[in-house]
């Protein structure tokens, strides 16, 4: 693993009409990749393709027949994926009492696509012994994120799967990242239930932000993409003491409870 040039390099860009994704398309086409972008809103996809002169690919990226159609139309107009970038989310909040409808969808979204994307692209990567996925999780998949549990939950399971990848597969050319934000300055912030919106507002970076700190990281390959760098801090104070750790969140938990109370 040497790091990616971005420059004439092909890179496909998930949920990319809006927020993280669009900013990371616009900096990688201002970088002279040639960016594939793909929303399940086509008019947006086509809106940040038109404006960075990109490719517009609309689909389902929770759809494996999509997100097959996604990587083919790819590879037909450009050639070989040089990157994939499976940063389609949504966040749908409430806890164990969500409905099961919401567990699904999270799980669909927030999981699946990373593993219907990962199961079209392998078997060429692998055959050629090159490949990058950029897996957009959150640092909710490290940590927790207090009121949104389908979200906390199926991001640990996309770092879980991202980690899986690149133990399994570093060693035949494959580069598997995990992108993992706190707080984003996007729609999904915006809509966040008011305990999750309040504990990450403060420390909320811009979706431009977000993309520099990806191009840093695709320089030295580094797994845990960190916009927010205390995430590490606070990842290795869990590891060190989970119940330390936990006590913690659960005051937080507690003094937010007071304050909707008081």
């Amino acid at each position: 693993m040497t790091g990616l040039t971005l420059a004439g390099a092909t890179v496909v860009v998930t949920g990319a009409g809006s927020g993280i994704g669009a900013a990371l398309a616009t900096r990688f086409a201002a970088d002279g990749a040639r960016v594939v972008v793909n929303d399940v809103d086509a008019p947006a996809a086509r809106a940040v393709a038109t404006r960075i002169d990109g490719h517009a690919c609309p689909a389902d990226a929770a759809d494996p027949a999509g997100v097959a159609a996604l990587v083919a139309s790819a590879r037909d107009r450009f050639g070989e994926i040089d990157l994939f970038c499976t940063n389609a989310g949504v966040a749908s909040g409430g806890g164990a009492d969500a409905s099961d409808e919401a567990w699904a969808r999270a799980w669909r979204v927030n999981v699946m696509s990373h593993v219907y994307a990962a199961r079209a692209l392998l078997p060429h990567w692998l055959a050629v012994g090159r490949g990058r996925l950029l897996v957009t999780a959150s640092a909710a998949g490290l940590l927790t994120l207090l009121g949104n549990a389908p979200y906390s939950v199926t991001k640990h399971a996309a770092v879980g799967f991202a980690e899986w990848l690149r133990a399994s597969y570093a060693h035949r050319g494959v580069t598997v990242q995990a992108l993992c934000p706190q707080g984003v300055r996007t729609p999904m912030l915006a809509d966040a239930d008011g305990l999750s919106a309040a504990l990450l507002d403060d420390t909320a970076v811009t979706p431009d932000q977000v993309a520099e700190c990806v191009v840093a990281a695709l320089a030295d390959d580094r797994f845990l993409v960190l916009p927010h760098p205390q995430v590490a801090a606070w990842y290795a104070r869990r590891a060190a003491d989970p119940d330390r750790w936990l006590r913690a969140m659960n005051r937080t938990q507690r003094d937010a409870e007071r304050g909707r109370h008081g």
